[in-house]
């Protein structure tokens, strides 16, 4: 089923990086950006993981945490963050528990090859643990400012 706009998103509560758990009721009363990428230390999955990164006064600035999902174990995710200096949560969602909750495990094609994978996919969840807003297909050149211009819509 697709998560639309006022939902209720899915419970999370899931290993990051750095041994830490990280779980979706522990941040009501703030925004929240859940991201979803494919995987770690491919070009595509760097660009808007340092995106977010460069961004991350703004956001913290307007009370958002941001969350990346994907489902690399926690010891590729130790790598990620440490390489790019990653300094939000990474959540390692080996068994797609997670991901198919939010309806971004999908069946992709790749030089005529199907397979299973992570359609890159955000949503940005309001301090009441309400959906506000969905991004799919996600292409990553323009994301976040896509992402802060709809925080300042909605009066974050």
């Amino acid at each position: 089923m697709a998560l639309t706009a006022g939902t209720t998103a899915p419970a999370i509560s899931a290993p990051t990086q750095g041994d830490g758990t990280w779980r979706l009721k522990d941040a009501k009363g703030q925004w929240v950006v859940l991201y979803f990428y494919p995987k770690d230390d491919t070009s595509g999955c760097t660009a808007e993981a340092c995106d977010f990164r460069d961004s991350m006064k703004r956001l913290k600035k307007l009370q958002v945490q941001v969350v990346g999902v994907s489902p690399d174990s926690t010891k590729s995710h130790d790598k990620f963050a440490s390489k790019y200096d990653l300094t939000f949560p990474l959540l390692s969602d080996e068994d797609k528990t997670i991901c198919q909750a939010y309806d971004v495990w999908k069946q992709k094609s790749m030089y005529g090859r199907t397979y299973m994978g992570v359609e890159r996919t955000t949503y940005l969840i309001n301090p009441k643990g309400k959906i506000a807003h969905v991004w799919e297909k996600v292409k990553v050149k323009g994301h976040v400012d896509e992402v802060l211009a709809t925080l300042a819509d909605l009066g974050a």
